[in-house]
């Protein structure tokens, strides 16, 4: 019998399965984005695709102590396009 990967919210803290969750990545080059299909290679955070979850995090700035950089405006714009794509699609929110 095959695991799940389970993986960690920084917004909320909730452990859920890595397929319900957002990833961001720190790329070795210092790029900040998110990873759509999961695999990119760098540093990751994960975040669950609920505006809650989000907006924790951003108050709490737990991206910037997750991925250890400073994370620009435009990426929380992406983040929260990607949250709002999740729940048009009816994907499962936190």
């Amino acid at each position: 019998m095959k695991s799940i990967p389970m993986r960690s919210c920084i917004g909320c803290g909730e452990k859920k399965e890595k397929k319900q969750l957002i990833r961001v990545i720190r790329t070795p080059e210092g790029e900040v984005r998110v990873d759509a299909n999961g695999r990119g290679n760098g540093r990751g955070a994960y975040i669950c695709p609920d505006p809650a979850c989000l907006e924790k995090a951003f108050k709490r700035k737990a991206l910037t102590r997750a991925l250890s950089c400073e994370i620009p405006g435009e990426l929380y714009e992406a983040l929260a396009a990607s949250v709002a794509a999740c729940s048009e699609r009816g994907e499962p929110q936190a």
